[in-house]
């Protein structure tokens, strides 16, 4: 295992039970309360440990000559949907597209991809209340550096379909603001209890936010530096959960390019390269539908175009910069 302890702010673990008996999530949207209380009903039941974890900045190395492993990349139709494995030896987790300050907005009517999933993993909203309590900074963003938020064991109790579907009462789907305008009939029949639970990790980080013009350099390598530190700390963890080398699988999609408004083909391929510089064994990317698809293959292809074997010994900072000539444009935001 690779000595990142220096890296590691801090690691606590809570009994699920506990943490659901005393720290209670806290909804103040009235459609949120119908998906708790069909996720969570009276005389529920919770097992096993939730593990949190935050890092600082891990540094990357400084070229890629000693990096043999090349992660698989499997491209998913869609979007998360938390398949089990039957691989002991995988350990998988789920990109959750973070604000600086974690879950903030979980009680509230907004329902982007951080609302979604603690409405789905409810333990992630009592976590919070946990964190506040005890006066342990929920934060993946301190003093303008990354420090991303690790989750290991938070059951999910709820699946909620959020396609348009004119018959179950949700003709523009329920994402984004679309959530809080629903009836409560449209949200009861979207939400489906899972009986019993299934079991997430969560890897939280924010990415930069609401850039105009063309990305700078240091935007770039703050991308990189972020998902990174996330991807190797997934690596770190993996290892402690299993006690042996395991199969590290990341799913992630386009982190930072809704309401953030990141260029999609920039933010897939910081990634692609994040996972080949954390040694992770595969990245999942759900890539939404065809025109996603399209995007994560430009970034697949111009990180082959890096990646020749003449810029393998490349210094990582030499292909920042050749990233930064390509020339990337700020996006805007979907309002949710």
């Amino acid at each position: 295992m690779d000595d990142f302890s220096q890296s590691l702010i801090c690691r606590h673990t809570f009994e699920l039970q506990d943490l659901m008996d005393s720290y209670p999530p806290k909804l103040h949207n009235a459609n949120k309360k119908i998906v708790h209380s069909i996720a969570c009903p009276p005389g529920s039941t919770y097992s096993g440990q939730l593990v949190f974890s935050r890092w600082q900045t891990i540094p990357f190395p400084q070229d890629l000559s000693c990096l043999e492993q090349q992660p698989e990349i499997d491209e998913r139709q869609g979007y998360f949907g938390y398949e089990s494995s039957d691989d002991s030896t995988q350990v998988e987790w789920y990109l959750n597209f973070a604000h600086y300050d974690l879950f903030c907005a979980y009680g509230g009517p907004l329902f982007a991809q951080d609302e979604m999933q603690v409405a789905e993993h409810p333990a992630l909203g009592s976590l919070r209340e946990a964190l506040l309590d005890k006066d342990i900074k929920p934060l993946t963003v301190e003093n303008g550096q990354p420090t991303p938020v690790l989750i290991r064991g938070v059951e999910r109790r709820c699946s909620i379909a959020t396609d348009p579907n004119l018959e179950a009462g949700r003709p523009y789907g329920l994402y984004g603001n679309n959530f809080a305008r629903a009836t409560p009939e449209a949200i009861q029949q979207a939400t489906q209890l899972i009986s019993p639970p299934t079991i997430t990790n969560i890897l939280a980080m924010e990415a930069p936010a609401g850039g105009r013009g063309s990305y700078t350099l240091r935007q770039i390598e703050y991308v990189l530096i972020t998902a990174f530190t996330g991807f190797s700390a997934a690596r770190i963890e993996s290892e402690l959960e299993l006690g042996q080398q395991p199969n590290v699988i990341i799913h992630t999609g386009f982190w930072g390019c809704g309401a953030y408004g990141g260029d999609r083909i920039l933010m897939a391929l910081l990634q692609l390269l994040a996972a080949r510089l954390s040694q992770v064994n595969s990245l999942v990317f759900h890539v939404g539908d065809s025109a996603g698809s399209q995007a994560l293959a430009s970034a697949q292809e111009l990180l082959k175009q890096l990646l020749d074997s003449k810029a393998r010994a490349a210094r990582i900072l030499s292909l920042i910069g050749k990233i930064y000539e390509m020339g990337f444009k700020w996006g805007v935001s979907d309002g949710n």
